[in-house]
């Protein structure tokens, strides 16, 4: 039955940030179809300019409360590429274990609290209290047991202060590295108790499939969260050099954020694009998470985000426990508290890239020969999703212009929610250029 359609004005709810879905038909005709952005942009790149090389890392920490441990990483990469500052073996290997927390504690989070209402057909996570106790009391586990991981090895569950230029201040003992061992090991109930209990409404993700490029960290010998190098699942390998030609940053009308597109019109990030460009390198249990919801590369739905973040929470507990395995078995290298390492200021430009849970995420600094930075540049994964996120719009809004309007809305809601996206990420500043009145002051 044709229908006139209206759905504006409301903010998608259950993400990070504030973005709204428009969409306008009538007699069944769709005549406007659009994701907007309406988030303001937070000046985070302009904050950075004119302070220490030491401090950069810090500030930028605070552009996301969820992922400021990735954001803390990237910044240190750049700030080390810049001023060729060298990180030893073991410091990566913890610094893989923050990362690792932190993606399990952010999977967890948007699985349990943002989109299981959808599948289990409530309006937020508050009611499952009531009727799904026992698996909210799971979730919040799991969320708990990376909150763990970034107190032990970053001294915070958010906002860490540890992680420095070079390497850490502050290392844990050995002790605090069996505790931790022992909660990961003891998690796989908790796991597979979610995995069961997604499979179980799995149904309700809807069918819906659209070609697209994926863009991820690859590298030949771990699947890649800290090391690596750009990949896309159309051209290969990319240069990190040349990340700008990569992301092709551009300004649209319906948006206060920026798209980004490469080898087609969109491309997508984060766990399904990772699992795509690295399922060969992902552990066996991840795997057979992965097979029993029947995901294998290359998948082109984006509902299937969901599930990529289940595969990758069973996968970087795994291999949390190679990591620590290996630095108990070397033997941890001591340090003193409050260490911090000798550097060499020169002035440099350098660029970072590592996977935060939403997907790739650059840093790029240029630093004057006293070590104070005179350029910022991140470009986070949620606004490379957003073109992505538009044209899935414009492709489903057509297969189902004949249901209920809230139907409708609801569908592309957790089209959005799939994506995962932190649309409260914007770092963008404007340069303005003022222009001399020539009549001043007659």
């Amino acid at each position: 039955m044709s229908q006139d359609i209206s759905i504006e004005g409301d903010l998608v709810t259950r993400v990070e940030g504030h973005g709204e879905v428009l969409v306008n038909a009538t007699n069944g005709e769709l005549e406007e179809c659009e994701w907007q952005v309406v988030e303001s942009p937070r000046f985070f790149e302009s904050m950075v300019v004119g302070r220490s090389w030491d401090e950069t890392h810090h500030i930028v920490s605070r552009i996301c409360a969820i992922c400021s441990a990735t954001h803390t990483m990237t910044a240190l990469k750049a700030i080390e590429d810049g001023l060729n500052i060298d990180v030893s073996r073991q410091d990566r290997k913890l610094r893989k274990l923050v990362l690792a927390g932190e993606t399990i504690q952010s999977h967890v989070l948007h699985l349990g609290y943002l989109a299981l209402p959808d599948l289990a057909g409530k309006k937020s996570v508050i009611p499952m209290a009531d009727t799904h106790e026992e698996e909210v009391k799971t979730v919040i586990r799991l969320h708990e047991l990376g909150n763990d991981m970034l107190r032990t090895f970053e001294g915070r569950a958010s906002h860490g202060q540890r992680t420095i230029p070079g390497g850490f201040t502050q290392i844990p003992d050995e002790s605090e590295l069996k505790e931790i061992e022992t909660a990961l090991e003891n998690s796989w109930d908790d796991v597979e108790a979610v995995v069961d209990l997604i499979l179980s409404l799995a149904e309700q993700l809807p069918d819906f499939t659209r070609e697209t490029e994926f863009i991820s960290l690859t590298h030949p010998d771990e699947y890649a969260l800290y090391d690596g190098v750009p990949y896309s699942s159309d051209t290969g390998e990319l240069d990190l050099d040349n990340y700008e030609d990569i992301v092709n940053e551009h300004v649209v009308e319906q948006s206060t954020a920026k798209f980004t597109k490469h080898n087609r019109k969109s491309y997508m990030v984060g766990a399904l694009a990772r699992v795509n460009n690295n399922y060969d390198q992902l552990s066996p249990k991840a795997k057979e998470v992965a097979e029993s919801f029947g995901l294998e590369p290359v998948c082109h739905q984006p509902f299937m985000n969901n599930v990529a973040q289940l595969v990758e929470t069973a996968h970087l507990i795994e291999n949390s426990l190679d990591l620590i395995d290996e630095l108990l078995e070397a033997g941890l290298e001591e340090q003193s508290d409050y260490h911090k390492p000798d550097v060499d200021v020169t002035a440099g430009r350098g660029i970072g890239a590592t996977e935060a849970p939403r997907g790739i995420l650059f840093h790029d600094y240029t630093f004057d020969e006293d070590g104070i930075a005179e350029r910022g540049n991140c470009v986070i994964p949620t606004n490379q999703n957003h073109a992505n996120i538009q044209h899935d719009m414009e492709k489903m809004v057509p297969t189902m212009i004949d249901q209920p309007q809230d139907q409708i809305q609801h569908t592309l809601e957790m089209l959005v929610r799939a994506y995962d996206p932190c649309i409260s990420c914007s770092t963008h500043y404007l340069d303005i250029e003022f222009v001399e009145n020539e009549n001043e002051g007659e």
